[in-house]
């Protein structure tokens, strides 16, 4: 019997990373910042997925800090279409979150598509092919779907998955790529991301799940069955002038946890449809530099920029004018109050001169 099931998405947009300080800020996340495309990435997340969901079957899940830049950025996205965590713990909780809160307006067989804000994708047909093998594996197959894509380089900022070439039950889904997951690895070092490339079952983890709501409901209780029980009592809540109160009093006894860590990595249950569509996590400024468009020298400018005999850097200038001569392989990034060189190639030691910042009270740069 035919099923009719409804999908939808979700922008999971809480994070507050800092890796492209002085650009970021702890009240300015990445995701609500422009650094690649049109607008910013939350922006341009939430007009790609515009062409392949209906309006009203986009959400957002966002911290309440950030939640005005959510209304500032997209001021198509109905009200009631974003949901407001009262602080960030990660992506488990959100979805978690999402998940309780949609379960009034979907049915079990509906299909929760989750998505990072803050990528880079091209190649939208190909996309929204691995969109659809997804969905059909999803519902099909009762299983968690992630995507991955084909890696191109060794990446050690990028998390990636292992999957095997078992046919098993798939059928026509094994042809369209679907694989089932064995291993998830966090980001690794050189030699042990050359090892995955040349090993050739491994992908890039986009951080997209696919999964219908009963099965997601099933997973969560079976993997946090603490967060699911406290979550469940938020239902008699639901429009109700206590609800505030009742969610921040459930997410102060949630540790941060991420949907990776907390059921991903621990079900059996989970396929991933092998894509190669252009993807990035957009992660620092290295990977910035990458993807964007050089001139004859191998730079990438932006603002105002002198530069001479200078080569294959990044400069971006804020208010002030940047001069350069005789460089190369270098990152300049100037904020509105602080400045940003590194040597390319060493732009994720930026985190490392955050906590320093912190340890030395210099908390108004950031």
């Amino acid at each position: 019997m035919y099923i009719l099931m409804k999908k939808f998405a979700v922008i999971m947009a809480g994070g507050s990373g800092l890796r492209f300080w002085p650009k970021t800020k702890e009240k300015l996340p990445k995701q609500f910042i422009h650094l690649y495309g049109d607008g910013t990435l939350i922006q341009n997340t939430f007009k790609r997925l515009e062409t392949y969901f209906s309006m009203e079957d986009i959400y957002v899940v966002v911290n309440e800090a950030f939640s005005f830049l959510v209304k500032e950025q997209l001021p198509d996205l109905p009200n009631d279409n974003i949901i407001i965590e009262p602080f960030g713990k990660n992506t488990a909780p959100a979805l978690g979150l999402v998940s309780t809160i949609l379960s009034q307006r979907y049915s079990d067989e509906d299909i929760m598509l989750a998505f990072p804000a803050d990528q880079e994708i091209s190649n939208l047909g190909e996309f929204f092919n691995s969109l659809d093998v997804a969905i059909e594996a999803a519902h099909s197959k009762d299983s968690i779907v992630t995507i991955g894509i084909a890696p191109t380089r060794p990446e050690t900022q990028f998390g990636y998955i292992q999957f095997n070439e078992n046919r098993n039950s798939l059928g026509e889904l094994f042809d369209n790529g679907v694989r089932f997951c064995t291993t998830f690895a966090e980001k690794p070092d050189l030699e042990t991301a050359k090892r995955f490339i040349e090993s050739g079952d491994f992908l890039w983890n986009s951080g997209i799940v696919v999964v219908k709501m009963n099965i997601f409901k099933e997973a969560y209780s079976e993997y946090l069955p603490y967060y699911f029980e406290q979550l469940n009592t938020l239902k008699d809540y639901i429009s109700t002038d206590k609800y505030d109160e009742a969610l921040e009093k459930i997410y102060m006894k949630f540790n941060p946890i991420s949907i990776d860590y907390a059921i991903l990595e621990k079900s059996d249950k989970v396929l991933v449809v092998m894509s190669s569509f252009s993807w990035s996590d957009l992660g620092n400024w290295d990977e910035l530099y990458r993807l964007s468009l050089k001139d004859a020298r191998n730079n990438v400018i932006e603002g105002e920029v002198i530069s001479i005999n200078s080569s294959n850097s990044l400069i971006i200038s804020n208010k002030n004018l940047i001069c350069i001569a005789g460089i190369e392989d270098i990152i300049v990034v100037e904020g509105d109050d602080s400045l940003l060189i590194c040597k390319r190639g060493q732009s994720e030691q930026v985190q490392e001169l955050i906590e320093i910042m912190r340890k030395k009270q210099l908390k108004k740069y950031l």
